[in-house]
């Protein structure tokens, strides 16, 4: 038998309990809707201009390759992908540009080897580590250098090449694109495989290209997009190429691993990166459009010369990640330090 005291309890134990389920209900609907708001939003990106981020001037190789993609996924996603030079610090700049970004993927970077792989081990005040606090979304492009020559050098081939800087030990300049860039460190890397001495003069941009175009310098590693027009103009002889398979670029141009020493890469890549923390579902609409973009860009960046890559966002993490590694024993090994 209920005693009065057990049904004031019970009376005052039911309200409470509607309420509850009430609450219940409504962090349902809300719970609902904002998971429904954001499947939209993840369905609908982009709903506004994208600003895409190049690290370096306009008219290289990464700004280049920036503007192809960037105008197909214009065409695409029907919204602008707008490119924004920022240039400075050996890509730096930009590349912190982006990092500071908002992460909801309005903000690229189209990232390259230095600012990427080599510059944390290069610059000893970055305030930021791009492989933590950058996401990577696709590689776009594998590019090659190549080593040239200026024609006044009587090798013709990568062999001589080899006897001829071995009979001038400390004789010969070669340039670069600046301390610690790729085109600084695979001569360096040719030198120390070689045995022998050369003298590097760096340069800032397109200047050690006009230098060895001159005469100056006798030979450099450049990337492929840089001097392919020289080179079949035959103001420059490409003797060999860096990567571990012949360039589509220039065929019938060796490798210099083919050519005597095995395992020899070194190189440039280019691809899109995006702040930590951006929406997974955005790095998967932008990895699925490039990707289907890069076969109807194929021959144009052959010619070129760039080799189109492409592949999952995975993939090319896994990549930076080596690519760091490797670049990370060189520039401790050359004493390469920028400031």
């Amino acid at each position: 038998m209920l005693t009065i005291q057990t049904m004031k309890i019970l009376m005052c134990a039911f309200p409470l309990r509607r309420s509850a389920l009430a609450v219940g209900r409504w962090a349902t609907v809300c719970c609902v809707a904002w998971f429904g708001a954001g499947l939209a939003q993840a369905q609908d990106y982009p709903v506004k201009p994208v600003r895409v981020v190049v690290a370096f001037t306009a008219g290289g190789t990464t700004d280049i390759l920036a503007r192809s993609v960037s105008q197909h996924l214009t065409e695409r996603l029907k919204q602008p992908f707008v490119i924004d030079n920022r240039p400075g610090g050996g890509g730096n700049i930009g590349t912190e540009n982006v990092v500071r970004a908002a992460a909801d993927g309005y903000t690229l970077l189209v990232g390259s080897v230095g600012p990427i792989a080599i510059n944390q081990t290069l610059y000893k005040s970055l305030s930021y580590d791009p492989l933590k606090d950058l996401v990577p979304v696709v590689q776009i492009a594998d590019v090659p250098n190549v080593l040239v020559v200026h024609p006044s050098v009587p090798a013709k081939t990568f062999e001589e090449f080899l006897v001829y800087v071995k009979a001038n030990p400390g004789k010969l300049n070669y340039g670069s694109t600046g301390i610690g860039t790729s085109s600084h460190l695979s001569s360096y890397m040719l030198s120390q495989r070689l045995g022998v001495e050369t003298l590097h003069v760096p340069y800032k941009g397109a200047n050690a290209l006009n230098d060895l175009l001159a005469g100056r310098l006798q030979f450099m590693f450049a990337t492929i997009p840089s001097v392919i027009q020289q080179i079949k103009a035959g103001k420059l002889r490409a003797l060999a190429v860096s990567s571990l398979k012949p360039s589509r670029s220039l065929p019938g141009v060796p490798t210099v691993a083919e050519k005597g020493l095995p395992g020899f890469e070194a190189g440039s890549w280019f691809g899109f990166f995006a702040p930590k923390g951006t929406p997974a579902s955005v790095i998967a609409t932008l990895n699925k459009n490039v990707n289907e973009i890069l076969p109807q860009l194929e021959a144009q960046m052959i010619r070129e010369g760039a080799d189109p890559v492409g592949g999952s966002a995975a993939q090319y993490g896994q990549f930076t990640q080596k690519e760091f590694v490797k670049w990370k024993a060189i520039v401790e090994s050359s004493g390469a330090v920028a400031e």
